[in-house]
């Protein structure tokens, strides 16, 4: 008899706790936009909403406003462009505020880079605003970025998976069975909003969120 509970109990915390959510986007409303003028749009090729950043200094993010997110993973799939130095897109979590978070991001314009510095610093964590790039590349070099592999298209859409379980981050490019970056994340706090992100100078084009809560 105790067995058998204990197995309902499993079965009833599973179905619990693990939630799916597939973002409905189909106005801005839903979405807290900062630094960025961003357009949704539809995917006339598979009838899939999205959204488009424009570019613009520093960074900017959109916001799932009804979105609360501690555990799990994250997918989508987000297109660049192979500009040096003008193409940042990711994806911020454990979001606080516009200033507060946990990031993964990406920079296409170095996957296909032949020196390898360079492309060693294709996919990135951030932790702001303690943490940015800048800091962890001094302070701990080579340790929050890395390759992609497989190395997309950089002038394509491609497919990330972000998985989250505190304190560790992991992630996967185009349905790899091996993480291209895991990393014990820098932040103390441990959930909070979910957000798509651009950086510095860097407009990006965003569809197929999925968010699954452990």
């Amino acid at each position: 008899m105790k067995y058998i509970l204990s197995v309902l109990g499993l079965l009833f915390s599973v179905s619990v706790v693990a939630q799916t959510v597939f973002p409905d986007i189909k106005n801005k409303s839903k979405l807290d936009i900062f630094n960025r003028e961003a357009a949704i749009i539809m995917h006339e090729e598979n009838n899939v909403q999205g959204v488009i950043f424009d570019a613009k200094k520093n960074d900017g993010l959109a916001i799932f406003k009804n979105i609360e997110f501690e555990n799990g993973i994250l997918e989508f799939d987000v297109k660049g462009k192979n500009v040096p130095g003008k193409s940042f897109v990711g994806i911020a979590f454990h979001i606080q505020d516009e200033e507060t978070y946990n990031a993964i991001y990406f920079r296409p314009f170095n996957f296909k880079n032949p020196d390898k510095e360079r492309s060693g610093h294709s996919v990135q964590y951030i932790c702001h605003p303690d943490f940015p790039w800048h800091v962890l590349r001094k302070e701990f070099p080579e340790q929050f970025e890395n390759p992609v592999n497989p190395v997309p298209n950089p002038e394509d859409y491609f497919h990330a998976k972000v998985v989250v379980e505190w304190p560790m981050v992991s992630v996967y490019v185009n349905n790899a069975k091996d993480p291209s970056l895991n990393v014990k994340m820098k932040s103390e706090f441990k959930n909070g909003k979910v957000g798509f992100w651009v950086g510095n100078g860097s407009d990006g084009d965003f569809k197929n969120l999925v968010v699954k809560n452990l």
